[in-house]
């Protein structure tokens, strides 16, 4: 059942966001503590994340943040969009302005996935039962492609190798 005090709702919120970037962070530190050749460390954080995945569902169902599919796409399709023509743009100006080329690259490379993104939410949107081409998404940017990768990915210049399938 959906929470409607509003200080609740406010406290699932946070929650929920801070349980998403935990998850987010131990797959981050579970990637480096393999590289490291620590397995325990690893599977450790691996575990811990999907823990986190646990707890941020929850909160998320308690928002009734879960909808129809089409609701839910085009939830995506707004939140891709809101990150493409706003969020980014500023950030990217910041960037600019503090001359972080570092964080600009950054910036830029997720802003030019989110366009993608939101334009493959339209197409699932148009026929989300439509049969799922192979897709695979290139993990120097995160740019998501249908069907075989390029040889070189359009907004980073990666190479076809940098590409892992999404099953």
């Amino acid at each position: 059942m959906a929470s409607t005090d509003p200080k609740v709702i406010e406290d699932l919120k946070e929650a929920f966001a801070g349980e998403s970037q935990a998850n987010r962070k131990y797959l981050a530190f579970a990637e480096k503590a393999q590289k490291d050749n620590l397995a325990y460390a690893a599977k450790i954080f691996r575990a811990a994340a999907e823990a986190e995945t646990i707890h941020a569902h929850s909160h998320l169902r308690l928002l009734a943040g879960i909808k129809s599919t089409p609701e839910n796409i085009g939830a995506a399709i707004e939140g891709e969009t809101f990150e493409f023509t706003k969020m980014y743009p500023g950030m990217l100006a910041d960037a600019k302005a503090a001359g972080d080329k570092a964080a600009e690259h950054g910036f830029n490379l997720a802003n030019e996935a989110e366009k993608v993104h939101a334009e493959l939410f339209k197409k699932a949107l148009a026929n989300p039962g439509q049969t799922p081409p192979k897709v695979y998404v290139c993990k120097i940017c995160g740019h998501v492609h249908e069907g075989d990768p390029p040889d070189k990915c359009p907004i980073c210049g990666g190479q076809k190798q940098n590409y892992f399938e999404i099953i």
